[in-house]
């Protein structure tokens, strides 16, 4: 069968960075002839500056800019040879001035990315292991995958857990010598920071224990001579340690810091530390610059300019306290984040506050999830109080606006951030509207939901009778599904949008690499629900098809669309899902935009198949119509091998048959981890066996008969689709006897013999499908994840594969 084609991360990136950017809030360019540090101009206004990572503004330092200046008339621009062979003069003077601020042996690096390229590969021995915190900065995560080429494990665990990574040490202490843990001192999102200490009595638990920190964001303004967050908790460098700092940023100059105390470490990736031999060395005004600054860190001066912004930090906090402005983690850094939940409401709310002369950040997938979304405040020295006081005072103003702007409220923000709610809540949807929410099809009016949703797939008002009896009270967890039936109508009573909904478990791998899903198979063989996750989903991993009904020309068709985004966010608070999906999109739906807007990224399906036969024909003019090539084909495949099939229609199967039936299509579950998903019960087939609506169209060598080689499920929807939902095969025939293009062949002849207008073939085999006629659409799904972690991790085992 023909291999599923797999999202690319990038063109969701892609997505979601494009949007932002046409709502004005990426890929901007500073205006003006000069910077303070205090203002910065955008679109021709000039803005008061709270994006910046310059937190004690040295950047502006006059003494920097005149180290800087006298080197380029000194050197030149720049110093154009590898530091293997020569270094410029100013390098040994700042080398030294760093290497006392630390007290430790140190790198130069020309900046962290290229660092952490040089230095992880190095360091890490092809006999260690290395576990990430899924938070670490994507500069180190990158550096990681080298190390993948040397067979390396590189794991991940979900951010500051230790009980996860406590996990990983053990598993890998028998095998591996060091076991790396690599996190930012500082997250440079919400300004929140690794457990410094908890990690230190985890590594004297476990002595193998080794760490990796990236401590950037809590460089200058914290710490002894300004040597950051992680130094300042630790106040000495430990010997399982390796740090990086960086000389931008706060430090005001370029180039970034490694700190290794071991001294034989240190050597190797000094001597050979791949792009820290090769790569050009920084240029002269920046080492010039550096070297001023350090000289700053290491005089009395670095602790009144520390003080200086630990005063603004604490102002802002406090009058943050004053607000319901829901800051997302409340600590002491110069990073603050004010969640807005969905992107449209972080547009709204930085433009906002832009319009207001306030620059601010705004936090966006992939660095955050996208239902995270929120704006990233910085504080500096160059901000003035009045000026943190009228920013507090311009959100204080518009943030609940920009919620009711994009029709939400503050305590929905609040729950996608796990804090505490109001005690208040407004509700906002619309009364003039009628809300339906069943948690059983039979409480719906038969006719009324086939007429407007029950045409295509098995999500007629039969069908979705078929699904409820036949996922509950099963054994296992996965075989259990809720449902829920939503229904929107106007005052009059006409429909405006309609859909079911199902929440049960699924595979987080489902639409991965098959070489992913089956070494994750492997290790579900002892731990069976491993990455795998509790799904909100907008139809169900049984069906197809379009399953939300919207009238697109009603007035009321936004409201509606609201009320079906607040059910769906109510069902997930209800159920505890971690993810929300909406399936079966084309690629050009105009609710891409809407979805986009409330949180939802958009990954690529597998492509849906369907042959249109509202001409009535029958099957021989049916092939008539084909392609020369495809003709070709079909009598060479199918018209030639269909002598030697004896071809049975069961409406309904005895128990011997369905035995048959459910190891066929096991075959297929197993043999299709391009799709990987929990198989069905056994119950769905018995079900099926006794419901008039499905039958089986069941293959066997006629010189067998008794030992069905193929077999496919059909459900007839309303006399109109065909639908032959799953198949089941003997990958022992499939090659010789062409049997999975003998059952599409033989389903579409039943089609035409029984009068059916449409044959939905469903996704998966597009190739072989359209040979045969169909009709092939990309299909795209929409989802919306309370984390990135299983997606983070199995970019790595992708990557890795």
């Amino acid at each position: 069968m023909a291999k599923i084609k797999h999202n690319n991360f990038l063109d969701t990136v892609n997505n979601v960075i494009s949007d932002a950017a046409q709502q004005g809030i990426l890929h901007l360019y500073a205006e003006g002839e000069g910077f303070t540090g205090r203002t910065i101009g955008v679109r021709g206004n000039t803005l008061f500056h709270f994006g910046t990572t310059g937190y004690l503004g040295l950047e502006q330092d006059p003494r920097l800019k005149a180290a800087a200046v006298s080197a380029i008339q000194k050197y030149g621009t720049q110093f154009p040879l590898s530091k293997s062979y020569i270094s410029h003069p100013l390098y040994r003077d700042l080398e030294e001035k760093i290497g006392q601020m630390y007290g430790q042996p140190i790198i130069i690096t020309k900046n962290s990315t290229l660092g952490h390229l040089g230095a992880i590969p190095s360091a890490v021995d092809d006999r260690d292991a290395v576990i990430l915190d899924h938070q670490v900065h994507w500069s180190v995560q990158n550096a990681c995958q080298l190390l993948k080429n040397r067979s390396i494990p590189v794991e991940m665990v979900r951010h500051n857990h230790l009980d996860m990574l406590e996990d990983k040490i053990k598993f890998h202490s028998q095998n591996r010598n060091r076991i790396w843990y690599m996190a930012d001192g500082i997250y440079s999102m919400f300004g929140d920071s690794a457990p410094i200490h908890e990690l230190m009595a985890l590594s004297k638990k476990y002595p193998q224990l080794h760490f990796y920190m990236d401590d950037v964001h809590g460089m200058s303004w914290a710490g002894r001579h300004g040597t950051g967050f992680v130094l300042d908790q630790l106040k000495k460098l430990p010997d399982n340690m390796l740090l990086f700092g960086t000389l931008s940023k706060t430090f005001g100059a370029s180039g970034a810091v490694l700190v290794c105390p071991d001294k034989k470490m240190h050597h190797r990736i000094k001597t050979f530390g791949g792009p820290l031999t090769f790569s050009a060395q920084l240029e002269p005004a920046s080492v010039a610059a550096a070297s001023a600054s350090a000289d700053i860190h290491l005089s009395s001066e670095i602790y009144n300019l520390q003080n200086e912004l630990r005063e603004r930090i604490h102002y802002f906090n406090g009058l943050l306290a004053s607000t319901d402005i829901p800051l997302v983690d409340r600590n002491d850094s110069p990073v603050f984040y004010i969640g807005t939940g969905m992107p449209k409401n972080g547009y709204n709310f930085v433009n906002r506050l832009m319009e207001e002369g306030f620059y601010v950040n705004l936090g966006l997938f992939p660095a955050v999830p996208v239902k995270n979304t929120g704006v990233r405040i910085t504080i500096s020295r160059h901000n003035q109080k009045k000026e943190i006081h009228a920013l507090v005072e311009a959100m204080a103003h518009h943030y609940p606006k920009s919620l009711e702007d994009t029709g939400t409220d503050l305590n929905r923000v609040r729950h996608v951030f796990a804090l505490e709610p109001q005690k208040t809540k407004i509700n906002l949807i619309d009364t003039d509207l009628d809300i339906q929410l069943e948690s059983s099809i039979s409480k719906i009016e038969k006719g009324h939901w086939n007429t407007f949703i029950g045409t295509q797939g098995v999500i007629d008002w039969d069908g979705l009778l078929f699904l409820e009896t036949s996922f509950e009270d099963n054994d296992l967890v996965e075989h259990n599904w809720e449902f829920r039936y939503l229904i929107v109508r106007d005052n009059k009573g006409k429909p405006i949008l309609a859909t079911f909904m199902t929440i049960g478990l699924w595979k987080d791998d489902m639409l991965a690499k098959e070489s992913i899903s089956r070494d994750l198979e492997a290790i579900r063989v002892y731990d069976p629900y491993h990455l795998t996750t509790k799904v909100l989903s907008v139809g169900s991993l049984f069906t197809e098809g379009k399953h939300l009904f919207l009238d697109g020309d009603h007035p009321l068709k936004d409201k509606a669309l609201d009320i079906l985004m607040r059910t769906l966010e109510t069902l997930e608070h209800q159920t505890d899902a971690k993810m929300t999906v909406l399936r079966d999109f084309g690629s050009d739906d105009p609710l891409g935009k809407f979805l986009n807007g409330h949180g939802f990224v958009r990954i690529q399906m597998p492509d849906s198949c369907a042959v249109d036969l509202v001409e009535r024909e029958d099957i021989e003019a049916y092939i008539s119509k084909l392609s020369v090539r495809n003709r070709r084909h079909f009598r060479k495949e199918i018209q030639a091998f269909e002598p030697e099939f004896q071809v049975d229609i069961l409406q309904t199967c005895h128990e011997k048959q369905l035995e048959q039936v459910i190891g066929l299509y096991g075959n297929v579950h197993q043999n299709n981890l391009g799709l990987n998903t929990f198989p069905f019960p056994e119950r769905v087939f018995k079900t099926m066996s006794d419901n008039p609506h499905w039958e089986f169209i069941l293959l066997s060598l006629r010189n067998r008969p008794q030992k069905p080689i193929g077999v496919m499920l059909c459900y007839k929807n309303q006399g109109k689709t065909y639908v032959p939902a799953f198949v089941g095969l003997d990958y022992d025939y499939v090659r010789s006897h062409h049997t999975y293009r003998q059952l599409l062949y033989q389903t579409i002849k039943r089609a035409t013999d029984l009068g059916f207008d449409r044959i939905d073939f469903g996704m998966t085999a597009a190739f072989e499908k359209r040979k045969l006629g169909a009709t092939v659409t990309e299909q795209f799904a929409y989802v919306q994840a309370s984390d990135n972690f299983a997606m983070e991790l199995l970019g790595i085992m992708e990557r890795e594969g």
